[in-house]
């Protein structure tokens, strides 16, 4: 996730990392060729036909509508997986501060708290279809789903501790609610990144924009001349930046410049339970060139 505070008139001109352009610019400059050969082409022969502007307008305004619309979908998407983590951090928290009060045994309730971020930890590499290989998860590396398998581990302990009389009826019950509660975002978490806005929508949004975009010159030769593919370029650029802005948006949990910042939200996990564990705190998560993983 990039982290930075508002750009100035240097950085909004010049600043590449966080933006869209490295990944629109090859599209914009072709487009902005195509324009460029068809007002040479109507200098030249005079056969380049000369569109009414108007129909432009409605086609452009539907346009910018349906782009919308999906952008909302994909920004509803990125802001339900940032609240469902920012749930698993208060759950995490919560979970410290429970067993403290529930378990007098202090063995117990560390391998609780260990055995929580394991999961976290789990999570967070199962979301971006990563392999589990942070220490202390060997145990549920193999399984067919790690963040479980690493959240029946907690329940085992828990279950293991009320049976040898070490947790009461009343702490077994409020820290069985409070693992339900984190498996509730787990699974929150896991419906987001199985299931993608749908194809057609993508497919749909660039088609239209690349063919809008292509028979724009047409409608713009007659009164803007050789500025044409200027303006082209663009408009270009707005639609196709959008539409990528909307596309990266919609994949939350990616180790992209716009997905969620899961290390960082792991890390604070780390940092507020390391008084609980008698460990100290490690430092938070920084952003490096701007980007926090």
């Amino acid at each position: 996730m990039i982290v930075r505070e508002k750009p100035g008139l240097w950085d909004l001109l010049t600043a590449l990392r966080g933006s869209i352009v490295p990944r629109v610019v090859g599209p914009v400059l072709i487009l902005g060729i195509v324009a460029a050969l068809v007002v040479l082409l109507d200098r030249m022969t005079g056969l380049a036909p000369h569109l009414d502007g108007s129909s432009f307008a409605v086609f452009g305004i539907g346009l910018s509508l349906f782009l919308g619309f999906r952008n909302n979908a994909a920004y509803d998407r990125w802001w339900e997986a940032r609240r469902l983590w920012g749930g698993l951090l208060a759950d995490m928290r919560s979970l410290a501060r429970e067993v403290e009060v529930f378990l007098a045994d202090r063995p117990t309730r560390e391998q609780v708290l260990r055995e929580a971020l394991v999961f976290l930890h789990a999570h967070r590499l199962n979301l971006r279809r990563l392999s589990p290989r942070a220490p202390g998860q060997e145990e549920v590396a193999t399984a067919a789903h790690p963040p479980d398998a690493a959240l029946d581990l907690v329940n085992a302990t828990l279950a293991a501790a009320h049976r040898d009389g070490r947790l009461d009826g009343f702490g077994a019950r409020a820290l069985s609610a409070r693992l339900a509660g984190m498996a509730l975002q787990q699974a929150g978490c896991e419906r987001i990144a199985n299931s993608p806005l749908p194809f057609v929508y993508s497919l749909l949004i660039y088609r239209t924009t690349y063919l809008y975009c292509l028979l724009l010159p047409l409608a713009l030769i007659g009164t803007t001349g050789w500025m044409t593919p200027v303006f082209v370029a663009v408009v270009a650029y707005m639609f196709l930046g959008l539409a990528e802005v909307t596309e990266e948006l919609s994949h939350p949990f990616a180790t992209s410049l716009n997905g969620i910042a899961l290390d960082a939200i792991c890390r604070a996990a780390e940092i507020s339970l390391a008084p609980h564990l008698g460990e100290e705190p490690p430092e938070p998560l920084q952003p490096v060139n701007h980007y926090l993983s």
